[in-house]
Formats: structure tokens, C-alpha cells, sequence
């Protein structure tokens, strides 16, 4: 492995050892994604209305609320990895760290604010 051409630079570093992990985590979350969206369309559409009662009704149920939970946690962890990537490729200096620590915040944020309000009212019926 030569350190003088860039083909000995690239071999063995970079994207090789992890993007194939990436890769395939974006494209499972996006699989998961289309179906658990699909599933969330055709639960809306067969409720009876369209106000706060009856969804709090629907989501208070428990196969309601564990798809719609992982729902979030999927469509979170797909943006977080998409924008990860647009990080990482346009940033260069010392702030990329800092913004993907950002990231990380905001949608683990994000993502925890919406279970809670799923799992408070799939417990207790009320809204958060």
C-alpha cells in the first residue's frame, strides 16, 4: 500500500470499510418507510372522521400506535442519514463535526418528542 500515488492513499480508507453499511441502511429504512406509509394512508382513509377525537380514538389503540412509533423512528433515521451524507460531502473544515453532533441532537430530539406523544396517548388516551 503506497503512500505516493492516490490509488495507495484510497485503498484500505475512506468509504470502502463503512458506505456499504450506509448504504444499506438507507435503502432498508427507505423500504420500511414506503410500507409503514403506505399502512398510515389507508389507516387514515378507513377512519369514519377526520377530527382530534377519532384520531386520538385510533391512536389510542396498540396497532395503532407501535406501527406509528416505528413510523417515526424509521422516517427520522432515514433524514438523519441522508443529511449525514450531505454534511459529510460539503463540509470540510472543522464545523462538520459540530454540525453532525447537531444533527444527531435534533433528531434524536425529534424523534423522541413524537414517540412520547405516541406512547402518551396510546397509554393514557389523552393528547400530549
Amino acid at each position: 500500500m503506497g503512500n505516493g500515488t492516490s490509488i495507495g492513499r484510497v485503498r484500505g480508507l475512506g468509504s470502502g470499510k463503512h458506505g456499504t453499511h450506509h448504504w444499506w441502511h438507507q435503502r432498508l429504512t427507505a423500504g420500511s418507510n414506503l410500507l409503514l406509509l403506505l399502512w398510515f394512508l389507508f389507516s387514515i382513509a378507513m377512519l369514519p372522521s377526520y377530527d382530534g377525537a377519532s384520531l386520538t380514538k385510533w391512536l389510542s389503540s396498540g396497532w395503532a400506535a407501535l406501527p406509528m412509533a416505528l413510523l417515526i423512528a424509521t422516517l427520522f433515521y432515514h433524514a438523519r442519514l441522508g443529511l449525514q451524507v450531505v454534511i459529510e460531502d460539503y463540509q470540510q473544515d472543522e464545523t462538520r463535526v459540530v454540525l453532525l453532533v447537531v444533527l444527531n441532537l435534533l433528531t434524536a430530539l425529534g424523534a423522541g418528542l413524537a414517540i412520547f406523544s405516541i406512547l402518551r396517548i396510546a397509554f393514557t388516551g389523552t393528547p400530549a
